[in-house]
């Protein structure tokens, strides 16, 4: 049950590695040679994953207990493991959904293809004294449409290769870490929270289709027509917006089965977005500027429980985390109920989360729950003065027997939304996902998955992404008329084929 139970934890993957360090030495032995060359035939261990049993997971006797994952190269004291993991997945989909035809503006394929990739470089060391340390870095492919990959609007039609020459490699994770087992583990750098340290995919039911993401920025939700019904991941375990802000994590060992989470970051920013331009409306660093929409000071807390009763593992976890907002230098807008244009409140929230895994003697079935609530709209995001409070929930079933895998989750989520339509509407959003993958050699998967998404707000167009035609006066008086109301409807059927190594 031991087993089940650490291999719960880590649903996320874990990394494997070759120990290159040299063994410790005593006067005048001579050093153990190493391989020359990184051409070695190992057996192969599941990976990748910018986190591991070395650096996360915060079990009993962290270190040993990394051990019995089976999974992950475990540096014995004086030695490193030197990891160099990646991920390669190919994608075919089809894709129906509320902006697939616009009148008078075109209609597109509901057919696509898609391929990406990310390498997971990292090592992790031992000391001769019991220390543990290491560093970890995430490099991906970069987005479509972002600022280095635009879509050009060229005629005649750009080629494969104009699109693949705007293509770079982008730094998702970086971060260094010490870890004792009897102190805990101390992360420094552009990291994962709390959150997602105590929920490698477990709490959020979101990692069984091979690590793809479902509805965390899944590939059913990146090619999606304008993105238009893609719902923002508010749950955040394994989200860009709770890792990719530079911070100081701090995880203790297990007591009981009980441990213990911190974390502070000065500001919303990564490590290459410091400044300290003070007013400049693109710096993170500022505790006052002419941009409201900026919070600082990110402090969260939390503490998590794991263990058996009987057949049944067990693990809940609850979280908060509240920020501070920026002193904003500029006149007020006035719509909605009170002045809430560019005025927002300092982000605060609760996460808690549960699961339950069952070994059935014909696979393990893991049922979870995880919910979301507080001060804030979407992803990370403060909430308006005067705007609804987030609640957000969702819910999964997983089986898991030999090379197969199998999932279903839901997902509701009620927040403000769009801040112009504060004192007049808030935002309902529904998903559903189900699916598997088949471990077919290792390393390889093939992957299915069906997802459907729907998204609603009154007086919003979520065709053009802004409040609907015949919208006027100001939000939340008697002068306003809510605008045509667009809801988005989205599905799709996905098979994929993923290599991780």
């Amino acid at each position: 049950m031991r087993k089940l139970l650490l291999a719960s934890a880590a649903m996320l993957g874990a990394t494997a590695g070759i120990a290159t360090a040299q063994t410790p030495t005593v006067a005048g032995a001579a050093l153990m040679m190493q391989p020359t060359q990184g051409q070695i035939a190992l057996p192969w261990a599941q990976g990748p994953a910018a986190n591991n049993n070395n650096n996360a997971y915060g079990m009993p006797s962290t270190y040993a207990g990394g051990a019995a994952f089976g999974k992950n190269a475990v540096p014995s004291p004086g030695t490193v493991v030197i990891r160099l993991n990646g991920k390669v997945q190919f994608d075919a989909g089809v894709q129906f959904s509320t902006n697939n035809q616009v009148a008078g503006v075109g209609k597109a394929n509901p057919i696509n293809f898609s391929a990406y990739m990310r390498l997971y470089p990292g090592i992790d060391g031992m000391a001769t004294n019991g220390l543990r340390y290491g560093a970890s870095i995430e490099l991906r492919q970069n987005f479509p449409n972002s600022a280095a990959q635009p879509t050009p609007a060229l005629t005649p039609a750009p080629s494969a290769s104009a699109f693949s020459s705007g293509e770079t490699v982008f730094v998702r994770r970086a971060f260094v870490y010490l870890a004792n087992d009897n102190f805990g583990i101390l992360r420094m750098g552009t990291t994962d929270g709390v959150i997602s340290l105590f929920d490698p995919c477990i709490f959020s039911s979101q990692c069984w289709d091979a690590g793809i993401g479902n509805f965390n920025g899944g590939s059913l939700q990146a090619n999606g027509v304008n993105g238009a019904n893609a719902i923002p991941f508010v749950w955040l375990a394994q989200a860009g917006a709770e890792y990719d802000n530079t911070k100081i994590v701090y995880l203790s060992p297990q007591f009981f089965g009980f441990d213990f989470g911190l974390q502070y970051a000065p500001s919303m920013g990564s490590g290459y977005s410091t400044c300290t331009t003070a007013g400049a409306s693109t710096c993170n660093s500022n505790t006052s500027s002419t941009d409201a929409t900026r919070w600082y000071n990110q402090v969260g807390v939390g503490a998590r429980w794991q263990g058996t009763l009987g057949p049944v593992a067990l693990g809940a976890y609850a979280f908060y985390e509240t920020a501070g907002k920026q002193t904003v230098y500029a006149a007020p807008v006035a719509f909605g109920r009170g002045v809430t244009g560019n005025r927002f409140d300092n982000l605060s929230f609760v996460a808690a989360a549960a699961y339950a895994t069952l070994d059935t003697g014909v696979g393990t079935v893991t049922a979870a729950v995880d919910y979301i609530g507080g001060a804030l709209n979407g992803q990370l995001s403060m909430r308006p003065t005067g705007g609804a409070s987030e609640n957000a929930i969702v819910t999964g079933l997983l089986y898991r027997n030999g090379p197969i895998t199998l999932g279903t989750e839901v997902g509701f989520v009620e927040s403000q939304g769009s801040n112009s339509l504060t004192g007049v509407s808030q935002r309902k959003e529904f998903e559903f996902a189900i699916g598997g993958n088949y471990n077919l050699a290792p390393g390889l998967f093939l992957v299915a998955e069906y997802m459907y998404t729907y998204r609603h707000q009154g007086g919003f167009d979520f065709v053009s992404g802004a409040n609907g035609a015949g919208s006027t006066g100001i939000a939340g008086t008697a002068s306003f008329r809510a605008g045509k109301t667009v809801d988005a409807h989205g599905q799709g059927l996905l098979f994929s084929t993923v290599v991780n190594w």
